[in-house]
Parts: structure tokens; sequence; C-alpha cells
């Protein structure tokens, strides 16, 4: 039972898998993270949700399956290859798909402000990290996934995680929950000032 999804799946999750294969896209998050960030959405009623690193829109479909109506969610991805099949599969008046280096977005959009956050990407979890951090709510969420070791890490990538890991750790200004489990999940609310 450990591994199983017990969400239904979205209606769109299986078209999008399908153009993601083809597409030889291998960075997409897995059904167990998924179903979590699509539990964790409905916890913000008429939330701001952004994601960094849209991807082929996998993830995406199951947050939006988790949001309320009333929610909206801003996804970044830099590859228009990828960020298309997105595109295709995800007409939701919810959603804007942003075409654009993530970190340009953010140094653009830093004033704005977020009660869930999803860091799919290097912005947002290795690079302007405070950045990201700032742009979350009190009381939202800021997630990660593959924080456990993976296949298709460059050299040198489990260090930068672990520098991650001890960062987040000494933080006061969050609550934070590590999970050793799909390919490791962080969960941390930023606390009231």
């Amino acid at each position: 039972m450990k591994d199983e999804v017990l969400h239904n799946y979205p209606d769109n999750y299986r078209a999008i898998a399908d153009a993601t294969k083809r597409s030889g896209f291998s960075m997409a998050s897995d059904p167990r993270t998924c179903s979590l960030l699509k539990t964790l959405a409905t916890s913000k009623p008429a939330g701001r949700f952004l994601e960094l690193g849209t991807g082929t829109g996998l993830s995406t479909c199951w947050i939006l399956d988790g949001m309320d109506n009333a929610a909206s969610l801003i996804s970044v991805d830099n590859d228009i290859v990828f960020l298309e099949i997105a595109r295709q599969h995800l007409k939701d008046k919810r959603l804007t798909l942003v075409h654009q280096d993530a970190g340009e977005w953010i140094r653009i959009n830093k004033t704005k402000k977020f009660d869930f956050i999803f860091a799919d990407t290097w912005y947002g979890k290795y690079l302007m990290f405070e950045e990201i951090l700032e742009m979350l709510n009190p009381g939202g969420l800021y997630i990660l996934d593959d924080m456990l070791p993976q296949s298709n890490w460059p050299e040198g990538h489990q260090e930068k995680a672990l520098l991650l890991l001890d960062t987040l750790a000494k933080r006061s200004d969050l609550n934070i929950t590590r999970q050793c489990w799909a390919t490791g999940i962080i969960i941390a609310s930023k606390l009231s000032c």
C-alpha cells in the first residue's frame, strides 16, 4: 500500500503522460508526488499557486485537480517544446503558463505573494532560494521533490541537495517535514511573523 496512488488520476493525466513519453522528457514528477500535490492544493481554498518547472504539465494537472474554482496557478518553464504539451492538454481559466527562465521570472515578479509554491527546477530550490521564500505568504506551503538520490542526477548534485536540506533545517521561519518517500519530498510551511 505504501507506493499506491489512492486518488483518481486527473482526466487529462493519461494524455499528458503519453505525450510526455513520446517527447522523451524524463524529469516528470512521479504519481505519488503528484497525488500529494493534489491533496496539499485542496488545503488552500482561493489560493495563489506557483509552480517553477512545468515540464510537460503532469504535476500541473494534479495541482489543478486539487484547486478550487477561486484559486489561480502560475506555472513557469523555459523549454517551449515541453511547455507546448502542457498548453495543448491544460485548458483551464485558473492556469497561466509562462514560457520564461524561472530566474528571470522571479526577478520580475519578486513582489508577488503565493500560498503554495512547488519548486521543481533549480530556481527556487538551489538558486534564488531566499527570494522564493520571500514570495511565500505566512501559512503558505513550499514543496520540493527529488530530494533523495536519483539516477539522473549529475555528478555533484547530491552535495547540493544535502546543503539545501541543512539550510532548511537551520531556518526558524519554517516548519519543515522531510519525507523519505516517493522521490524524497520536503514540505515547509511559513510561520507568521
